[in-house]
């Protein structure tokens, strides 16, 4: 099981609720590796069983990418950081929040996700992005990239014209201009 952190307010008063995803995948990984195994074969006119790397072995299993696809898709902005909001336990995921907060993102359509409370969603997510590092961004269920690419596009402003084209920033209020 993992649970995500929705961030309630861009700012200094935030607050998170845990909502449980269900991720029973540790035994079906162990399956896939041991189903995965080469077996010992005598020299003979067999088919010869291919070796497979430790690259394919790894495979997300259909849970996991099943949950992970459900946490991608339950919210229009969605981090996968390390610690949470209130608490960034990296440099990186700190800063990435920090982007989001000063580029106007609206709570109601962010959460971010605790890789640290599952050894499964912390693998797992960067072999779902093809990704190898974290904290990593999506919105509308496509990958942005990690902390590096979010500064990039947050100094060329890249980053703010996305946000605004997928409508995911704090509404303006009537008498401000955009």
């Amino acid at each position: 099981m993992f649970s995500r952190s929705v961030l309630s307010n861009v700012g200094d008063a935030t607050w998170s609720s845990n909502i449980d995803l269900k991720l029973n995948t540790s035994q079906a990984v162990r399956q896939a590796c041991h189903q995965a195994r080469p077996l010992a074969i005598k020299p003979t006119s067999a088919p010869r069983l291919l070796r497979l790397s430790p690259i394919q072995i790894r495979l997300l299993s259909q849970e996991t990418r099943a949950a992970i696809d459900k946490a991608v898709g339950s919210a229009p902005v969605v981090l996968f950081m390390k610690g949470t909001p209130e608490t960034p336990q990296c440099g990186f995921s700190r800063a990435s929040i920090q982007i989001l907060g000063l580029q106007g993102v609206d709570p109601a359509k962010f959460t971010a996700f605790n890789v640290l409370e599952d050894e499964e969603l912390r693998q797992g997510i960067k072999e779902y992005s093809e990704w190898p590092t974290i904290p990593q961004l999506y919105v509308e269920k496509e990958f942005v990239g990690g902390c590096d690419i979010l500064m990039s596009m947050h100094q060329d402003g890249s980053l703010a014209k996305m946000l605004e084209e997928k409508n995911v920033l704090v509404p303006a209020e009537e008498g401000e201009a955009k």
